[in-house]
């Protein structure tokens, strides 16, 4: 059985006086398996969070259909096992983090004894147990994330939506939210999330989804979409003279930093690197450092948005 399945999945909305026809999302195709991370990845405006609505109800669709765990999302029993963290949650702020987390406790009828085991093991599971009897409007941004997360695992979900999860989180933050998303893998839970930071992604990420207007552009592995990522070499240089700088840029397929003397540039070919070398070698310069590089994830996904411009 499958985590999520998702065929033609279509969302139009209608917009301003003479109802112009807005397509959100495009005829979705996915497949996730269980005890997947996937990150969901796209630009503002791409249709992420208008298909975490779709599947949860929250909208209907158009078009097409979706199972979650086996079950259709037009049955309200397929939200039995999932938990959601929305990209802009609202909180109580003036309930405390314990009290905050009972009350979400209550709703799935869990008793006295069960709520406060639950909510000491989700405050520990987030790092907010120092935090316990904290009023949430006393919170920063992102100890409100982490929050919101722990409420999205209240009812042990089998599968997991997380809306820009990592906003508000410091390096720590976000390290300690990777962390969280393995311990859930390891117990065969699926998360999907959507996220702007791509590096999070290449570290954790089972499968990625790469949505643009609406439509999707891309699925599957890491290595499976960068498997004809391309080779460049980095070239970093100092103390050429202007002219040395323009004849280095003819020969780079992209400048990526210019300033005063000193230039960073790339280059794609072992001849380019050689008359880069020479002409370093010629105009007095010194070459700091050349460091191969592969295609990053970002690479792809700015291509890939580039070319929608």
């Amino acid at each position: 059985m499958l985590a999520v399945k998702i065929v033609g999945l279509t969302k139009i909305f209608r917009s301003g006086i003479r109802q112009k026809r807005v397509v959100a999302l495009d005829h979705l195709d996915m497949d996730i398996e269980p005890g997947q991370i996937v990150g969901y990845l796209g630009p503002n405006g791409a249709g992420k969070t208008t298909t975490f609505k779709l599947l949860l109800g929250l909208l209907r669709p158009t078009e097409g259909s979706a199972q979650l765990l086996g079950k259709s999302i037009k049955d309200i029993r397929s939200r039995e096992s999932i938990g959601f963290l929305p990209e802009q949650p609202y909180f109580y702020n003036y309930l405390t983090a314990r009290e905050f987390l009972d009350f979400y406790c209550q709703l799935f009828n869990q008793d006295k004894t069960t709520r406060r085991r639950r909510v000491a093991e989700l405050l520990e599971l987030v790092n907010l147990s120092d935090a316990v009897d904290v009023q949430l409007r006393k919170f920063s941004r992102g100890m409100l994330q982490r929050i919101g997360v722990a409420q999205a695992l209240i009812n042990d979900p089998q599968l997991i939506f997380l809306d820009e999860p990592m906003a508000g989180l410091d390096p720590i933050g976000r390290k300690q939210m990777r962390d969280l998303f393995l311990r859930l893998k390891t117990e065969m839970k699926t998360v999907l999330y959507s996220t702007h930071i791509l590096s999070d992604v290449e570290a954790i990420s089972d499968q990625v989804a790469i949505l643009l207007r609406g439509k999707l552009h891309g699925f599957g592995t890491l290595g499976e979409l960068l498997k004809t990522r391309e080779k460049r070499m980095e070239m970093n240089i100092e103390g050429l003279d202007p002219k040395g700088i323009e004849l280095i840029k003819e020969l780079a397929t992209e400048t990526l930093i210019e300033r005063g003397n000193q230039l960073l540039v790339h280059v794609s070919s072992e001849a380019a690197v050689y008359d880069a070398q020479q002409i370093v070698m010629q105009r007095g310069g010194k070459l700091t450092s050349l460091v191969a590089r592969l295609e990053s994830l970002e690479d792809l996904f700015v291509k890939f948005v580039s070319d929608q411009i």
